[in-house]
C-alpha cells in the first residue's frame, strides 16, 4: 500500500531533526519538499513543524496510550507514533484510518516490523481531545487544553518564564502559558518589499493577480506587508527577489539602526542578511560592511545581498569572529550587532529549539554576547549607533548583559523612545521606561525581539 508522499518526507525530516540535526525550516526549503504538489507541501509543513511545537505533550500522550516510557522506544517508532497522535489529536478533516495505515506502512518501511502491532494498536486508541486547540484563542482554552499547552514545552522554559513575569499585571503561570501559547500558533507570514521603484499598493495588487491577499503591516508598514492568504514562495515577485520573506520583528530593529546618506555601517552577524538589505536600502549611498564567520552562510549573503543593495551603496562581505579583536581601523557611524542567542523569541518558527536548549546554554551565551558588545562598542565613532539585539526573551542575554557592558565602559548610554520620537513614532509601545525595545509573540502577533539602543557622547 503507497504511503502518503507528505507522510513520507515529513517522516525523513523529523527522523533527522530527533537525531539533533539541522533546522525544520531549512529541510523544509529543499527540492524534494518543493517538488511536492501543493496539498502534499502543505500536509508535510504542517506535520513537521506541528509535531516539533507539539512533541512534549505528543510523548506525554505516546506514554499514556501505550503504558510504555518514551525513551524506551526506537526513535523511528517514536517519530511515526508523534506523527500519526499529533494528526489525530490536533489535525481536522484527516481520516483516521489514513493516519494508522500510513503509519504502518512508515512502520514497515522503517524496518521495524516487529513494532506495526504497537503502532496500530497506539493509534487505534487515540482519540481527539473534546476540545480541538489549534486555531484557537488562548481565553477559549479549557483546563485540559491548557494542560496540554504545559506539556508542550520544556517545564524548566516554562518556570523560567513564570519568574520572569511575577509582579507584572498578568502575572507568573497564566503569562507564561500564554506566551507558550502564541509560540505553538503558527506565526504569520510577512515581506519587506524590497523593490523601491514600485509602491506598496502596486506590489499588492501584483501579488493578489497570483492569488496571493496582503495587507500593510501595522508598525513596519512603510514597506512591510501581512499575508492573509496564498503562497507567496510561488509569485513572480518572491522569485525574482523584488519581496523577501522577513519577520516584522525583525523588521523593527532593522529600522531602529537608522543610518544616513554617506555613513559607515557595520553589521557584525549578518546572516543570513536580511537586515543588511533593509539597512542597506535605508542607506541609499555609503558604506556597509557585512560580517559572519561561518565561509557557508557569507556565501549565501553574496548571492542574495547585492539584489538588495543600492548602486551607492559600497558593499563588503568579511569573514570573522566578532568575539576576538576585530581587524578595522577607524570608527562606524551605525552598528548592528544581532547576536547569536537561544532564540526563544523565534519557537514558533524555530520549535526544535526548545528540545536541544539547556539551562546552561543562556548563560554560556550571555558571556559570549558580552565580549561581542565590548569588542563592537570601541568601532563606534563619537556620536555614532550601535543596536543590541537578539531573538531571545531571556533578561540574562539582554538588559543583564548590555547594563554590565556599559558598567565597565563609560561614554555610552542607551537611547529611550522620547529621543527616538521623530524615527520611531509608530514604535513607543514596545520600549520600556529604561530605553529597552521588546516584542513578544503572545502581545504583538510577532517574533520575540530584544534591543537596545546604545549612543557614543
Amino acid at each position: 500500500m503507497p504511503i502518503s508522499p507528505a507522510r513520507r518526507i515529513a517522516y525523513a525530516i523529523l527522523l533527522r531533526l530527533d537525531s539533533g540535526r539541522d533546522f525544520a525550516v531549512d529541510l523544509l526549503q529543499r527540492p524534494e519538499v518543493s517538488d511536492l504538489k501543493e496539498s502534499d507541501r502543505r500536509l508535510a509543513t504542517e506535520i513537521v513543524m506541528g509535531v516539533e511545537r507539539w512533541r512534549g505533550e505528543l510523548d506525554f500522550q505516546m506514554a499514556r496510550l501505550s503504558g510504555k516510557n518514551v525513551e524506551g522506544f526506537d526513535s523511528e517508532v517514536r517519530t511515526i507514533l508523534r506523527m500519526g497522535i499529533y494528526q489525530i489529536r490536533l489535525l481536522e478533516r484527516i481520516p483516521k484510518r489514513a493516519v494508522v495505515d500510513d503509519a504502518v506502512e512508515l512502520t514497515k518501511g522503517a524496518r521495524k516490523r516487529s513494532a506495526t502491532g504497537l503502532v496500530n494498536a497506539v493509534l487505534r486508541k487515540c482519540d481527539p481531545p473534546e476540545q480541538r486547540i489549534a486555531g484557537r484563542d488562548f481565553d477559549q482554552l479549557s483546563p485540559e487544553s491548557l494542560e496540554s499547552v504545559g506539556r508542550a514545552f520544556p517545564a524548566w522554559i516554562l518556570k523560567r518564564w513564570e519568574s520572569s513575569f511575577a509582579g507584572k499585571p498578568d502575572a507568573g503561570a497564566s503569562a507564561a502559558l500564554r506566551l507558550a501559547h502564541a509560540s505553538l500558533v503558527t506565526p504569520p507570514t510577512t515581506l519587506r518589499i524590497v523593490d523601491t521603484a514600485v509602491s506598496p499598493q502596486e506590489i499588492q495588487k501584483e501579488l493578489g493577480a497570483e492569488g496571493v491577499s496582503t495587507s500593510l503591516l501595522v508598525f513596519a508598514r512603510t514597506r512591510g506587508l501581512a499575508v492573509e492568504s496564498g503562497n507567496v514562495r510561488n509569485t513572480r515577485a518572491y522569485h525574482d527577489g523584488r519581496v523577501v520573506i522577513h519577520d516584522e520583528a525583525s523588521q523593527l530593529v532593522a529600522n531602529l539602526v537608522a543610518p544616513e546618506p554617506g555613513q559607515r555601517v557595520l553589521d557584525l552577524c549578518a546572516a543570513p542578511g536580511m537586515k543588511a538589505g533593509q539597512i542597506a536600502q535605508a542607506l541609499t549611498s555609503g558604506t556597509l560592511v557585512a560580517c559572519d564567520r561561518s565561509a557557508s552562510r557569507l556565501r549565501t549573503m553574496a548571492g542574495l545581498l547585492p539584489r538588495q543593495v543600492p548602486i551607492a551603496v559600497h558593499l563588503l562581505l568579511v569573514r570573522l569572529d566578532a568575539a576576538l579583536a576585530l581587524p578595522f581601523t577607524g570608527h562606524f557611524d551605525r552598528i548592528l550587532l544581532d547576536a547569536p542567542c537561544t532564540g526563544t523569541g523565534t519557537l514558533a518558527r524555530n520549535p526544535e529549539i526548545k528540545w536541544r536548549l539547556r539551562a546552561p546554554d543562556i548563560t554560556r551565551l550571555a558571556d559570549l554576547q558580552a565580549r561581542l558588545l565590548e569588542n563592537a562598542l570601541t568601532l563606534l565613532a563619537p556620536r555614532g549607533r550601535l543596536v543590541y539585539a537578539t531573538c531571545s526573551l531571556e533578561p540574562e542575554e539582554n538588559t543583564q548583559v548590555v547594563e554590565k557592558v556599559l558598567k565597565r565602559h563609560t561614554g555610552f548610554r542607551i537611547l529611550g523612545v522620547n529621543e527616538l520620537s521623530g524615527q520611531c513614532s509608530r514604535l513607543g509601545p514596545f520600549f520600556d521606561s529604561r530605553g529597552f525595545f521588546r516584542t513578544r509573540p503572545d502581545l504583538h502577533s510577532m517574533d520575540g525581539f530584544s534591543a537596545a539602543i546604545i549612543a557614543r557622547a
